[in-house]
């Protein structure tokens, strides 16, 4: 089998690293940006470096994992070109809109609308690693409108990444990760502007940093260029969590100020719920 990734940064690179080491699989790479073409060259990411037209031309699976804010267009393109024994999967974070928008085109059941939950902080091929979705989750979007033989094959492709796949529509896909990805974000970049602002001394934010504030800001170095697009996919649901994480802090900014040990207490009590979940017992 012959895949080829166009879009060869943290997503498309960390695929290609373990879809290489497998039998009977030859991965195929294309990248708009000249850098990152001699990155991954550079990283021997994949077996051959084409031409997107190339790249085209030879795969029988192309797996798109370019940014959000080009997706779209990417995938009627790839759909306009395709070939009736093509398979077409993306790796976006953000769903509603692209499955809208290819869901009357004639080849739209060659398309598979997926989404692996995993990456890093990091972005670019010198991000790509392999292991990246090794015991993490694929989510695959609206699969009554795929081909059950490309939905069989995106699934096999992953399950070779180590991944486990499960299905959504792609409006809970966008609402739910809104709630739990999307806004983890947007706390972590705020929190990162909010220490910069208070904190002038740089040494002190080095020296007392612990592993709590390490953790708890780590997303804020992540791409702006990639997540900005990603929340702008997302308003609509992105803006609902917003809403309700400005009345907790509010909340807990009263609480504050008003020396209300016991209420601080109580608020805290009920965050800590997401430790059962997080560790697996869900009612």
């Amino acid at each position: 089998m012959r895949i080829g990734i166009i879009g060869l940064g943290l997503i498309g690179g960390s695929i290609a690293l373990d879809l290489k080491d497998q039998l009977g699989v030859e991965v195929l790479g294309y990248d708009k940006s000249d850098k990152h073409k001699q990155l991954a060259k550079e990283l021997n990411l994949v077996h051959e470096l084409l031409t997107e037209d190339e790249l085209i031309d030879k795969s029988d699976v192309i797996i798109c994992a370019v940014p959000v804010h080009v997706l779209e267009e990417k995938i009627i393109e790839l759909l306009d070109k395709s070939r009736e024994d093509q398979i077409i999967l993306d790796t976006g974070s953000t769903k509603r809109e692209i499955c809208e928008i290819v869901k009357d085109h004639k080849n739209r059941s060659r398309f598979v609308a997926a989404h692996p939950l995993a990456g890093t902080e990091n972005s670019g091929p010198l991000a790509a690693h392999q292991g990246l979705f090794r015991g993490k989750k694929n989510i695959i979007c609206d699969i009554q409108a795929s081909d059950p033989k490309a939905v069989a094959v995106c699934k096999k492709i992953f399950k070779s990444l180590g991944m486990d796949t499960y299905e959504l529509n792609s409006e809970d896909h966008d609402k739910h990760l809104a709630y739990v990805s999307h806004l983890s974000h947007v706390s972590s970049f705020m929190l990162g502007l909010t220490v910069l602002d208070l904190e002038k001394d740089e040494k002190q934010i080095a020296q007392l940093a612990s592993t709590g504030f390490a953790s708890t800001v780590r997303l804020a170095k992540s791409s702006p260029e990639t997540w900005g697009a990603i929340f702008d996919k997302n308003s609509k649901y992105l803006a609902e969590a917003l809403e309700q994480y400005i009345q907790y802090l509010n909340e807990f900014l009263k609480i504050i100020k008003s020396n209300n040990k016991e209420a601080s207490i109580k608020l805290m009590r009920e965050a800590n719920e997401v430790r059962r979940i997080l560790d697996g017992i869900i009612k």
